[in-house]
Parts: C-alpha cells; sequence; structure tokens
C-alpha cells in the first residue's frame, strides 16, 4: 500500500506499519482479488474513509467494529454504518436504541454515521476490506498492523481520549495497545450491541454520555451525537 493513498494527517504515524511486510503484500493481494472479479467491500474510494473523516488531531472517541459488512452496498468505510438509503443492520439499531435511551437522541431512519466521524469519533474496523457474503475473509492480511497502528497513535496523543470497546474482539485489539490503560484515556467497554450480546450489558452501558462526561472533565468540547 503506498503512503500517498493515507490521508495527510495519518501519515506521518503509519509510515512504519506501511513498511510492514504483510502491509507491502496487502495492495497486490487486493488487487489479484478484484482481478478475479470477487467483489471487495467497500469501494476503493471508501477504504480508508474513516481516517479521512477523522484526521488524527480531531479525534476525540474511537469506536471499533470488526471487519465490514460483506453484503452488497453496505459497507461505507465506517464502523457500524451503511449509506442513507440502506436498511440500518441491527447492531447499528441497537446503537441509536442506547442511544435515545441515554441521551434522548430520536432513533435516526438511516446508518450514514459520517456526521459522527466528521465530530471526532473515529469509526475504524479491524479490517478494511472483506470479500463479498464471506465475513472476516479479509482478516489476517496486513490491515489489522494499519489499524492497531491507528489505535496506537491515538492512544499517543497527549490529548485524553475516549476509546468505546463493544465486545471481546474490540476489547482485544485494544489491550494490545501499550499505554493504553495508563489513565490517560478513558475505556468504555460492554458486551456488543448485536442482537445475539446486547441484553447482557450492551443496553443500559450509556456510552455516549459516559464519552462526554470525561470529555468535558479533561477540557475537551463534548460530542454532538446527532446523526
Amino acid at each position: 500500500m503506498a503512503s500517498d493513498a493515507i490521508p495527510e494527517s495519518w501519515r506521518p504515524v503509519l509510515e512504519p506499519a506501511l513498511a510492514a511486510p504483510e502491509v507491502r503484500r496487502l495492495g497486490g493481494f487486493l488487487v489479484a482479488e478484484e482481478a478475479t472479479g470477487k467483489p471487495v467491500y467497500p469501494p476503493q474510494g471508501c477504504r480508508l474513509k474513516a481516517l479521512e473523516l477523522t484526521p488524527l488531531d480531531s479525534v476525540k472517541v474511537v469506536i471499533l467494529g470488526q471487519d465490514p459488512y460483506h453484503g452488497p452496498g453496505q459497507a461505507m468505510g465506517l464502523s457500524f454504518a451503511v449509506p442513507e438509503g440502506v436498511k440500518v443492520p441491527p447492531s447499528l439499531a441497537n446503537i441509536y436504541k442506547e442511544l435515545e435511551a441515554d441521551l434522548g437522541i430520536a432513533r435516526p431512519a438511516h446508518g450514514d454515521l459520517s456526521a459522527w466521524a466528521r465530530r471526532g469519533v473515529l469509526l475504524l474496523n479491524n479490517t478494511l476490506t472483506v470479500e463479498g457474503g464471506k465475513a472476516a475473509s479479509h482478516a489476517g492480511r496486513g490491515w489489522e498492523t494499519v489499524t492497531d497502528a491507528c489505535v496506537a497513535a491515538v492512544a499517543a496523543r497527549a490529548e485524553p481520549s475516549v476509546f468505546i470497546l463493544w465486545g471481546s474482539h474490540a476489547q482485544a485489539k485494544a489491550k494490545r495497545i501499550a499505554g493504553l490503560r495508563a489513565g490517560q484515556h478513558c475505556v468504555i467497554e460492554s458486551p456488543h450491541p448485536s442482537p445475539l450480546s446486547a441484553y447482557r450489558g450492551f443496553f443500559g452501558s450509556r456510552p455516549f454520555s459516559r464519552a462526554n462526561a470525561f470529555l468535558t472533565e479533561h477540557g475537551r468540547a463534548p460530542v454532538d451525537w446527532q446523526v
């Protein structure tokens, strides 16, 4: 993967990751997959959208997802989000339900979370591409090295930030980042919002108000969670 593909604000902190052998192979892997006619989601112009919409120096909150939606037209480069006009997936519907219970914000009719991203919420998946119809099919191909570096870069900044970790996969990823639990940042953990686990503690966890309370307490403006 070429460094000039990375948004400028992230480029300096990601350059070491881009030089890793597995990341250097990643670009060729994606080209080869698409050359065979396999659908790869999201489309090329959207794969780094999380970094494009949320520059490093504007990050207030990180919400970690696993990999993009693997259905046609769903993935848009932001964790948990889908474009307007696409049915809101079950996990995002539960996120909206908790948002309403937490902050009184009415459940949006669409799943485009770009507004959050532009306000400092880094909506980052662990893996940034997937083969159509095959969940987690691009896991272990090099994206994890890049996204680990993204999380580490936020954790290394002086500005206190919030890491919202839904489910064991996100929690395991963040626990690999040295210094994340040193007290400088706020880590909010709960079960995943999937219908399979949301009733085990996601509902009622109030991540949005807790994130804003931490940001305000540490001198940063809270996030406007309207969609």
